[in-house]
């Protein structure tokens, strides 16, 4: 595989820097209105468009097999975009437990973005590593993601949004002091306290506290690394490029924000997605493990079993497709129940 220059990886990085600038400033300075369904939509066709873009230039431009290339992009595209659904319910719950009023809601979803553009960063550049030195840990991402998958059924995100069971918030309000007024749109403050002095007389002094918007962010951060621990080794199943798993990944995360208001307004709409979500898990899963068959041959001789398992690689279109169908299928179905259910 012919590895880009390092100015192409600059290149990116400082693209998605400037589309962050822009989508801030195109949702409008800190606090100051409530992002609306329409403008919400608006944006999350710019940036499927500029996604798509991005692909095209792939298929253009790429060294190798750069049709191939782009049909991965795509298929990790769309497996990062139809797992990222799932964060938004969780992240809508999570507003709805810290009372973050909708006109915050958009601070700090491009904070945790931003943060979340870091994290998986590290994340994918550690996979690929691994993967490169290491073959068979694709198996383990691919038995991996079949447990996960199978979880989806039973997924309770009530459970999962419930800030009281993050060990990470815990240890944070033992560490920091927290506050429990909402300062509009900060993330932390100074609060006046009572200070005892050597009389019986006290005096103020003013401490530096976390506000519930800083909190909630917290939550969103170590929510996003538990999902990212399913996606990312989903995308490495159409794709061992770290540059096509990187950009994948990235664009569709970063038009979460946008889409997180438009799928706001519709989410009971959506009851069945989490089960066509564990479905592509476990499809994703199954297809990494038909392509490590040598290793799966090596351990089953290891204990005494003759299993001759085939290679079998699933072809990128078809994979594509297999997800799209899947994603679209459990959403009519989701629109169509609950329609019934309500008339």
């Amino acid at each position: 595989m012919e590895q880009l220059p390092l100015w192409a990886w600059i290149i990116f990085y400082v693209l998605v820097f400037i589309m962050l600038i822009i989508d801030l400033k195109m949702f409008g300075k800190k606090g100051e209105h409530e992002v609306n369904v329409k403008e919400a939509l608006k944006m999350t066709a710019v940036w499927i468009g500029v996604s798509l873009i991005f692909c095209i230039g792939i298929n253009l431009f790429y060294p190798g097999d750069s049709n191939e290339k782009a049909m991965e992009f795509l298929a990790g595209y769309l497996i990062e975009k139809s797992l990222s659904m799932d964060n938004l319910f969780v992240f809508l719950m999570l507003f709805s437990f810290f009372g973050i009023e909708r006109k915050y809601q958009h601070e700090v979803l491009f904070w945790g973005i931003f943060g979340a553009l870091v994290l998986r960063s590290i994340f994918i550049f550690a996979g690929a590593a691994m993967v490169e030195r290491f073959e068979w840990v694709l198996g383990l991402f691919g038995l991996f993601l079949l447990y996960t998958g199978g979880k989806m059924f039973g997924h309770n995100d009530e459970m999962a949004a419930d800030p009281s069971k993050n060990i990470i918030v815990r240890w944070f309000k033992k560490l920091f002091p927290v506050t429990d007024r909402m300062y509009e749109g900060k993330f932390f403050v100074r609060e006046a306290v009572a200070a005892e002095t050597g009389s019986t007389s006290s005096a103020l002094r003013t401490t530096l506290k976390a506000t519930p918007l800083f909190v909630t962010l917290l939550v969103i951060e170590t929510t996003d690394v538990a999902f990212a621990v399913d996606s990312i080794p989903a995308v490495f199943s159409v794709s061992r490029d770290p540059f096509i798993v990187l950009t994948s990944n990235i664009f569709a995360i970063l038009g979460l924000r946008a889409l997180y208001f438009a799928l706001a307004a519709v989410a009971q709409y959506f009851k069945y997605l989490k089960y066509g979500l564990g479905i592509i898990l476990i499809f994703v899963g199954i297809k990494m493990l038909l392509a490590m068959n040598e290793y799966i041959n090596t351990l089953g001789e290891l204990v005494g079993l003759h299993l001759n398992m085939p290679h079998i690689e699933v072809p990128t279109p078809i994979s594509l497709a297999t997800i799209f169908g899947v994603l679209v299928l459990s959403m009519l179905l989701s629109v169509m129940v609950t329609k019934k259910e309500k008339s």
